[in-house]
Parts: C-alpha cells; structure tokens; sequence
C-alpha cells in the first residue's frame, strides 16, 4: 500500500523569538517492511542552518537553526512512503520466549548484540516489578514468544482505558499502571517496562496510523495524529511490532517514523528558543492512500 503523510507544526509566540535550535524525527524510515519513496521538510522562516543525520537508532534525524527574529514556526513534513506486511510464522511455531532471551546474551550474531540495549531501563521506562509482573501473566514457562506478546497485546487493550486527558508526556509508567488507563505512548511504554524486566528486548516505535472514516462520511482533514506502539526482538525473525492501543500487528496501514528506548528518543519535535514568552502549538496530520 503506498500513503502520503502530510505533518504540521506551527508554533505561535505571544512575543518575538530571537534565536532557536531544533531537532525533528519527522522522515519515515526505511526497512524490510516499509520503503520511502520520498520525503521533505518545509520550515518557515528560513533555517540558518539545516542538517540531516542518521542517529544511533537508524533513524533519519533533521537538525535546524534559525537565526532571526520571529513571531511562529511552522515545520511541515511530507512524506510517501510504500508499506508490506511482516511475514510472520503461525505464533505457536515461535521459539519459547526464555529461549529468545537467552539469545540476547549467549548468541554473537550483529542483530542479537545490537538489541541488547533495549534490554535496559531508559529515562521514561525504568524497571518497574508491576509492569513486570503483568507482563509475567502472558509470558508463562515455555510460552511461544510471539503467542505471548499478542496475548499482552491483547490483555493492554482490554484493560487499560484509553483516556487522552489522564496522562502527560512524563506520566510515570508505574502511575499508568495504578490507575489501568492512558494513550498510545503510555501501553507502549508499559509493556516495553515488563517485556524489559523479563529480560527480553523490547524498543518504542514513533509513528502513523491511517485512520478511515465511518461509512458513508467524508475524512476530515489534519484530524489524524502520531501513534506509538512496540517491538519484540525475536531470534530468525527481528523487530516484531504490537499495536496494544487496536489490538493488532502493525501492517500496511502504520507507518514506522523512527525507533528508540522510549519517547525520549524519538519526539517529533523538540528543541530550545530565546525569547517568546507564551506560545499556542498547532498539529496537524494526514495519512491518505496514494491510488494507482
């Protein structure tokens, strides 16, 4: 399936804004599942400077720096980008999940050694015994990893309540997990918190999700968001995503931006400024298929 993502952000001061230094995850990667076909970054005012880099991640990653005075930023990304499906085994023909963890640390294959940091706490996803016990509830002794993490998938979707206006960008997983409620950022965070305690590799996936609109109704423009979910290292098949806020394995219709330990690592925007005073921020998405 081939889709176009149009993102903007618009920053609006209350006064003006002398100096600012930023850096956007803004261009989706490329992988075996996802192919981008084109991408481009419109900042206005003029940047002083503007540099493309690829981080530790792989991610494609937009530094810019704009050098006089202004009153609002708007940076809009547009991006087409061609998206499979993962080809995946029959779950219960997955190897047991202890057997994938002790991969992470027994084997010396590129792929095993470069996943063992996210074996590791990370500044919004420390070890929490919570999230690891309810995590433990899905991955008994013996249990196909990838039969296990649909079942936590699932058991995220079914008791945890979305709810937009509970959390913040810093809301602590352990908080998340008291009060069975959150958004995308936060079951991710939650799960990779238990996935993390058990051993196993667990990395936050920043991205889209094309949204369709009910029958018969006409989509709204600039009304889809960024999304978030997670992925499970697992031996002879990689990165394996979950989609615990639908209950589903990611496929033609999420578009993977950038991957890291958490949020932290992969915010869409994010950067300093001198000057301003107050500021109204304005975000808009869309994701629409590309017929033909």
């Amino acid at each position: 399936m081939r889709l176009r993502i149009s993102h903007l952000t618009r920053y609006d001061y209350a006064e003006p804004v002398s100096l600012c230094h930023n850096i956007v995850h803004l261009k989706p990667r490329q992988s075996e599942r996802q192919r981008c076909l084109s991408s481009s970054l419109r900042i206005d005012p003029g940047p002083a400077v503007n540099r493309e880099h690829e981080d530790f991640f792989g991610n494609r990653v937009n530094y810019f720096s704009i050098q006089q005075a202004h009153d609002a930023l708007e940076v809009t990304a547009v991006s087409e980008v061609e998206v499979g499906l993962q080809d995946l085994p029959e779950p219960p023909a997955t190897p047991a999940w202890e057997v994938a963890r002790d991969c992470l640390h027994q084997h010396r294959k590129p792929a095993m050694n470069a996943s063992r940091i996210f074996t590791l706490a990370s500044p919004l996803v420390p070890l929490n015994v919570a999230a690891r016990d309810y995590a433990a509830g899905s991955f008994t002794r013996g249990r196909p990893i990838l039969e296990a993490g649909i079942d936590l998938m699932g058991r995220i979707f079914r008791e945890f309540a979305y709810d937009p206006h509970f959390t913040s960008i810093a809301t602590p997983v352990a908080e998340v997990m008291a009060h069975r409620r959150g958004v995308c950022q936060d079951f991710a965070h939650l799960a990779i918190a238990g996935l993390r305690g058990l051993g196993l590799a667990a990395r936050y996936v920043s991205g889209y999700l094309e949204t369709l609109p009910p029958p018969g109704q006409a989509k709204l423009q600039g009304s889809d968001a960024s999304h978030a979910w997670f992925a499970i290292m697992i031996p002879d098949l990689g990165w394996v995503d979950f989609d615990p806020t639908n209950d589903l394995i990611p496929g033609e219709q999420h578009i993977t931006t950038a991957v890291g330990r958490d949020y932290h690592d992969v915010t869409p925007m994010h950067g300093i400024f001198y000057g301003g005073g107050g500021h109204e921020l304005t975000v808009a998405v869309d994701v629409n298929r590309v017929e033909g």
